[in-house]
């Protein structure tokens, strides 16, 4: 985790051009606020933490929020856990919330790549042209 669990590590593996900064709050200290998707990180453990995105005027509230950990499996190797919790039922239909989800997968399980591609100490092919935001991809459960 010492390469992808910082808090703002997050737009590298996203490969968010913007970058990320902390605009309020220390990076990784509980109630820190990161420019990416103005999240706030609201639980942490030694191999986790979980942040939660803040409503926005005009938007139905999502309840986005999501947990990053490593879990131990050896004394030299972790597994890593994504685990993204939104609620799409504001859209339209069965087939803008299936496209969403799909969208949501698609662009977490990428990060997932590129998390064990930087942990594992190697470099990251140029981003594709996708969204760039965390409002994009994730296995949700």
């Amino acid at each position: 985790m010492k390469r992808i669990g910082k808090y703002c590590d997050i737009s590298e593996w996203l490969q968010i051009p913007a970058g990320c900064t902390i605009t309020s709050g220390k990076d990784g200290e509980f109630g820190a606020v990161r420019t990416v998707g103005a999240e706030v990180l609201v639980s942490k453990t030694d191999l986790s933490y979980t942040y939660a995105q803040t409503p926005k005027e005009g938007q139905p509230y999502n309840l986005y929020h999501g947990t990053l950990e490593a879990r131990p499996l050896t004394a030299t190797t972790s597994k890593l856990v994504y685990t993204l919790f939104f609620d799409n039922s504001m859209l339209p239909d069965d087939a803008a919330r299936a496209a969403d989800r799909a969208r949501r997968t698609e662009r977490f399980t990428q990060a997932l790549k590129n998390m064990k591609i930087i942990a594992e100490g190697g470099k990251l092919p140029p981003a594709q042209a996708a969204g760039g935001t965390t409002g994009g991809g994730a296995a949700a459960r």
